[in-house]
């Protein structure tokens, strides 16, 4: 998958209702993978059945070793830095960055490669 297809998106609480509304908002046919970070720490939360709800795409917890399909929304698990490397999946538990792990920098860095 090319990486102009992967859109990454982070946020603390307060994005969850704008992030809702995108979700609600993207098309069904969306050429791209969807990245979501929300600075949740290390509360179990289910975020993505809170965004999937209004939103034509599937919106999943991402999955350590699983393939970027374009199409869908993935959201990084508490607790878990959301990495993308080589068109794979990535989760860690690397150092928090800005007091947050998931933290949105190490999505953006690893995107951009």
């Amino acid at each position: 998958m090319p990486l102009r297809d992967v859109i990454a998106i982070g946020g603390s609480l307060g994005a969850v209702a704008a992030l809702r509304r995108l979700c609600a908002d993207l098309p069904s046919d969306l050429p791209a993978a969807l990245f979501i970070v929300v600075h949740v720490g290390q509360h179990v939360s289910d975020l993505a059945g809170g965004l999937q709800s209004g939103s034509a795409l599937p919106v999943i917890s991402a999955q350590d070793g699983a393939q970027v399909e374009p199409g869908k929304i993935y959201i990084a698990p508490a607790d878990r830095h959301l990495l993308l490397l080589d068109g794979t999946i990535r989760l860690g538990r690397g150092p928090r960055e800005n007091m947050a792990r998931p933290a949105v920098d190490p999505l953006f860095r690893s995107a951009a490669f």
